[in-house]
């Protein structure tokens, strides 16, 4: 796999890309991750069991609160932008609500411009030409509003402080509850209370992935209330109690790691 860095101007918007080419079949569990992307599968698309489907060959994945598998059979060529939690709406004209727990075919939010865009990148000869084109189009549709900072901002809190009520971030972005919950479920695709669920497991991810073992410790890093409640939230957005996870995969936070 192969990560490229967005161009300077779409640094605060797109974490990053990432481009797979493989011949050989495998099967990977995926966990929430905290942020949106848009794939583009140039061979076949990936096979999700939990489903019984494959993905689109443009697929947009929203936020979604569950563990899923997907498979190849080796038959691979894939290319993903990976958006900050809040961003992706803006390019797409489309709210992340619309897509909550689920991954969509990029074709059925009908818009032209990104059907366009889809086709040229399947019309590319190579995968730098496609992020060259892809990262074009992103930079033609940026268009700051004042929800996205809003929002990004309680999103850096929340990070740096899982347990940040919504009271607090809404006071911090200037809103009131009500109307900090809609504009946050509307900008990130779920609500503040269920996102920060998410950020505590990644972080609880990040923890482990450093080998830290003491999960009491992990917990009140994280911002639960006590290690039952880590244990409880870890497995509902793994599948696995963290022990049983390190048996079976080396554990990795996405959303606490800066891929280079």
């Amino acid at each position: 796999m192969r990560i490229c860095q967005p161009r300077e101007e779409l640094r605060p918007y797109v974490r990053y890309y990432w481009v797979l080419e493989s011949d050989e079949p495998f099967s990977i569990l995926t966990f929430p991750i905290g942020c949106p992307q848009m794939i583009f599968h140039r061979r076949t698309p990936l096979f999700i069991p939990e489903l019984s489907s494959r993905q689109d060959k443009f697929t947009i994945s929203g936020q979604v609160n569950f563990p899923a598998h997907i498979a190849s059979d080796g038959d691979t060529e894939m290319i993903v932008a990976v958006f900050y939690p809040h961003t992706i709406g803006m390019f797409i004209d489309t709210p992340p609500s619309a897509f909550y727990n689920l991954e969509i075919s990029g074709y059925d939010i009908k818009n032209r411009q990104v059907n366009d865009l889809a086709q040229r990148i399947f019309d590319c000869e190579n995968a730098t030409g496609c992020i060259d084109i892809l990262e074009d189009f992103l930079t033609s549709k940026i268009r700051p509003v004042l929800n996205i900072s809003r929002v990004g901002s309680t999103i850096g809190t929340l990070l740096s402080v899982p347990s940040t009520s919504v009271n607090a971030l809404a006071a911090n972005a200037c809103l009131g509850k009500r109307q900090y919950e809609r504009v946050f479920r509307e900008t990130v695709g779920m609500n503040p209370k269920e996102y920060a669920r998410i950020v505590k497991f990644q972080k609880a991810l990040w923890q482990m992935q450093r080998g830290e073992s003491n999960y009491a410790g992990i917990a009140a890093e994280c911002g639960y209330s006590d290690q039952s409640h880590f244990i409880r939230n870890f497995k509902e957005l793994s599948g696995y109690t963290p022990e049983a996870l390190i048996k079976h995969c080396a554990p990795y936070s996405d959303l606490f790691t800066a891929p280079a």
